[in-house]
C-alpha cells in the first residue's frame, strides 16, 4: 500500500516530478554514453598495443632491453621458444632480432628501431600486415622480391613523412578525386594556384592550403583536400646503418614495400620491419637466435596467469607481459570499473540537490496531509518509507530513461563509429585512435542502477527527517 501511494504522490505534481526525472535523464544519459566512448578509446588503445605492437607476453635477455647491446641475445632460444610453446593458453610463438639504428634519405636521417621478423610467425601473432595502406605495396609480399639488388622494408606513415618519402602534391587526378567527392567549384578553383607543386611535407601542405580557403572551407573540405594529395614515392630507397656483433659499423641500401598506418604516432615513426634473414647476414647473427622471443594467447584474460608459468620455467631471463610494459594501459585496464563509478557518483551526486530539493517542496506543501496522517495512526516507519520511495521512484524513472536512451546512442553509433579528426594529431601522438566505436558492459549499467537507487534513497534522508519533526496537531492546524 505504501508503495502505491508513494507512487501516486510523484504524479500529484506532474510538470515539477517530469522536470525532475528529465535533468535525472539527461545527468544519466551524458554520464552512459561518456563513459561509452572513453571505454572504447581505452579498449581500442589496448587492443593495438597487444595486436600491432607488443603482444601479450616478451621474453628478452636480461640486459637486453636496458642496454640495447646487439650481443645481448637469448642463450638457448630452442628452449624458450619450446617452454612457451608448452605452456597452456600461448596460441603462437615467435622470435625477433631488434637492432637500434639509423634510417637516411637523401633528405633526411633519424633513429629507428629496426626489427628482423618471419613474416609468416608474425601474421599469426600480429594485425600489423593488415594496416598497410591501400596503394602502397604489401607486407613482405611476392612483389617485395622484384627487386633482388635491394632489400625490402616496411616502414611506418609517420617516419615516412619524416624522411620526405610521403609528399603532397595536388594533381590533375587529385582534382578530379576531389570533384567526384563533391567539393564544390569555388573551392577547387582557389587551390588551382597549387596544381601540381610538390610539398615535401603535411605541414607545409597545410600552410599553403590555410593561406587559400576559409575556415569554414577547410573544416568542410580540408581532410578531403589532404587526403587527395597525399602520395609518396614508389620503391623509395632508404639506407639503414647500425652495429654488427662485432660493433662494428655496417649497413645497407633497402627498397620500402609497405606503408603501414597505425593509430600510434610514436610507434609509427620508430619501427620498421625486416626479413630476419636479411638482417642476420648484415649483422653475423647467427641462425636460431634472437634478441626477444613473443608469445601470443588464446585470450587476454589469461595473460597474468601464464606469465607467472613462462617465468617460473625460464628463471634467468626476462618474462614480462603488455601490462608490465605498459603500466599506465595496465592500470586503466584494472581500474575501468571503479573509473566509471566514481565518474557517476560525482555526476548523480550533482542530480542528489535537485532531487533533495523537489522532495523537500513537496513534504512542506504537504504539511497538514502528514499531520493528518500521523494523527490516525500512521507510524514514523511508513512515513519515512514512503518519502523515501517517491525519491526513489524519481530517480529509477529518470535513471532508466537515461541509460535506455545513451544504450539507444550507444548501439547507434557503434557500427560506424565518431570520427574526431580535429583531434586525431594529439589523440594519435599519445597512441589514442581518434574514431571511436562506444561501447560498454553489462556491469556497467547494473553499478549505475546501484547508484541511482542509492541516490534515491540517500536524496529523501532530510525530506523525510523534516517530515518525521512535524507535531500532528500544529501540522493540522498550521495549514
Amino acid at each position: 500500500m505504501i508503495t502505491e501511494i508513494a507512487w501516486k504522490n510523484v504524479w500529484r505534481n506532474r510538470t515539477r516530478s517530469l522536470t525532475v526525472i528529465g535533468a535525472v535523464a539527461i545527468g544519466v544519459f551524458a554520464g552512459v554514453f561518456a563513459m561509452a566512448a572513453i571505454n572504447s578509446s581505452v579498449v581500442q588503445r589496448i587492443d593495438a598495443a597487444v595486436n600491432e605492437e607488443l603482444s601479450h607476453i616478451q621474453v628478452n635477455n636480461k640486459d637486453f632491453r636496458s642496454s640495447g647491446d646487439i650481443r645481448n641475445i637469448i642463450r638457448d632460444p630452442g628452449t624458450v621458444i619450446s617452454v612457451m610453446e608448452n605452456t597452456p593458453g600461448v596460441k603462437a610463438v615467435t622470435g625477433r632480432i631488434i637492432i637500434r639504428g639509423v634510417a637516411s634519405t637523401s633528405a633526411k636521417s633519424t633513429g629507428v628501431e629496426i626489427t628482423g621478423i618471419d613474416v609468416a610467425a608474425e601474421k599469426e601473432i600480429f594485425t600489423l600486415p593488415q594496416k598497410l595502406i591501400p596503394g602502397t605495396g604489401s607486407f613482405f609480399g611476392p612483389q617485395s622480391a622484384t627487386n633482388s639488388v635491394l632489400k625490402p622494408v616496411v616502414i611506418g606513415e609517420k617516419l615516412a613523412k619524416e624522411l620526405n618519402i610521403i609528399r603532397y602534391i595536388l594533381s590533375a587526378g587529385a582534382f578530379e578525386q576531389l570533384r567526384e567527392k563533391g567539393v564544390p567549384k569555388e573551392v577547387l578553383a582557389k587551390l588551382a594556384s597549387l596544381e601540381d607543386k610538390r610539398f615535401t611535407s603535411e605541414g607545409k601542405f597545410n600552410t599553403a592550403v590555410r593561406e587559400l580557403l576559409t575556415a569554414r572551407e577547410l573544416k568542410k573540405y580540408g581532410l578531403a583536400v589532404k587526403e587527395a594529395a597525399w602520395s609518396f614515392r614508389n620503391n623509395s630507397r632508404i639506407i639503414l646503418s647500425f652495429l654488427d656483433m662485432n660493433n662494428v659499423q655496417t649497413g645497407a641500401a633497402f627498397r620500402v614495400c609497405g606503408i603501414y598506418r597505425t593509430n600510434n604516432d610514436m610507434f609509427e615513426v620508430s619501427s620498421l620491419f625486416v626479413l630476419i634473414d636479411d638482417l642476420r647476414a648484415l649483422t653475423g647473427i647467427r641462425e636460431g637466435d634472437f634478441h626477444r622471443v613473443i608469445a601470443r594467447l588464446d585470450d587476454n584474460d589469461l595473460t597474468d596467469e601464464t606469465t607467472r608459468a613462462i617465468r617460473e620455467k625460464l628463471t634467468g631471463l626476462e618474462v614480462m607481459n603488455w601490462k608490465e610494459i605498459q603500466p599506465d594501459l595496465a592500470m586503466i585496464s584494472d581500474m575501468m570499473q571503479q573509473i566509471y563509478a566514481v565518474f557517476m557518483v560525482i555526476i548523480l551526486a550533482a542530480l542528489a540537490f535537485g532531487i533533495v530539493n523537489t522532495m523537500l517542496m513537496s513534504v512542506l506543501e504537504r504539511t497538514r496531509e502528514l499531520g493528518m496522517l500521523a494523527a490516525i495512526g500512521m507510524n514514523r516507519r511508513k512515513t519515512f518509507m514512503m518519502i523515501m520511495l517517491e525519491s526513489v521512484f524519481l530517480s529509477v524513472v529518470g535513471g532508466f530513461a537515461g541509460m535506455a536512451a545513451g544504450g539507444a546512442l550507444i548501439a547507434a553509433t557503434a557500427r560506424h563509429g565518431i570520427n574526431l579528426v580535429k583531434y586525431s594529431d594529439g589523440m594519435e601522438a599519445l597512441g589514442y585512435s581518434a574514431h571511436l566505436f562506444p561501447t560498454i558492459d553489462a556491469q556497467f549499467f547494473i553499478t549505475t542502477t546501484l547508484l541511482i537507487v542509492l541516490t534515491g534513497i540517500l536524496s529523501a534522508v532530510y525530506p523525510a527527517r523534516k517530515a518525521l519533526k512535524l507535531n500532528p496537531v500544529e501540522a493540522i492546524r498550521g495549514e
